[in-house]
């Protein structure tokens, strides 16, 4: 596997779940990392917990360019270059399109901003770093329910389908800037997403099916698809990491 000490990478989300485990392994692994998120006491801790590696933290709201931007530029400012940037932050509302409250307004609506608007922000604003220098690598948290649509998951599919058609216009329009993209579609995760169901008997739901181990996927599962995309040399490009329990149909 390609040597990952010393690589420059930017984690939104990683205050908790994927994007916290993933700030674990890659630090053990010599590489440098700025990670973000909206809790600064989240991020205190782990860049605290990880203090004997190169681990720094900015607070930053994925749904403002403005604060993609500021990231970027903290990144650029204390290391000189960008070589990685996950995209980790999301949601994930679920329920029947049917129930047309202003609260289900609400969290679709937040489902777009986070998980679609998001990621867009954190390209929009790593995207001109990565041309500049003339090399860098995209990756996305995508999903299974990129793939598939069930019931009362329509937006939160939607959204994912939309990631996969952004990144792979990533990837089309920077071929010959040496910018590759990958997307990370796990299946059924055992994290604290499910907070943000914002429906109870679902949220049961899938309580139930991540409190067996054989049902779900940890966070760490996900990180080490993230190190692989990550570990590969640069002329080889992993679209898509399509990943899940082998005792769940999802």
């Amino acid at each position: 596997m390609y040597n990952l000490k010393n690589k420059v990478v930017v984690i939104t989300g990683a205050s908790s779940g994927i994007g916290k485990a993933t700030t674990e392994k890659l630090a053990k692994a010599g590489a440098k990392l700025i990670i973000s998120a909206r809790r600064a006491s989240l991020l205190e801790k782990i860049s605290s917990e990880l203090s004997e590696y190169e681990v720094s933290y900015k607070v930053a709201d994925v749904t403002k360019l403005d604060d993609m931007k500021e990231l970027i530029k903290f990144a650029d400012s204390k290391y000189g270059r960008i070589d990685a940037m996950f995209h980790n932050a999301g949601i994930m509302p679920m329920g029947p399109l049917s129930d047309n409250s202003n609260e289900s307004n609400e969290k679709w609506l937040s489902a777009v901003n986070v998980n679609i608007m998001g990621v867009i922000n954190g390209l929009s604003a790593g995207l001109p770093y990565m041309v500049k220098q003339n090399h860098g690598h995209m990756i996305a948290m995508g999903s299974v329910a990129g793939h598939l649509v069930y019931p009362n998951s329509a937006v939160y599919c939607g959204t994912k389908y939309a990631i996969g058609a952004i990144m792979e216009g990533v990837r089309q329009e920077n071929i010959e800037n040496n910018i590759r993209s990958t997307m990370i579609s796990p299946g059924i995760v055992n994290t604290n997403l499910v907070d943000s169901v914002k429906n109870s008997d679902i949220e049961a739901w899938v309580k139930g099916e991540t409190s067996d181990p054989y049902k779900s996927l940890s966070s760490e599962d996900v990180a080490d698809a993230v190190i692989y995309a990550l570990s590969t040399p640069d002329n080889v490009a992993i679209s898509e990491v399509l990943m899940r329990s082998s005792k769940h149909i999802l």
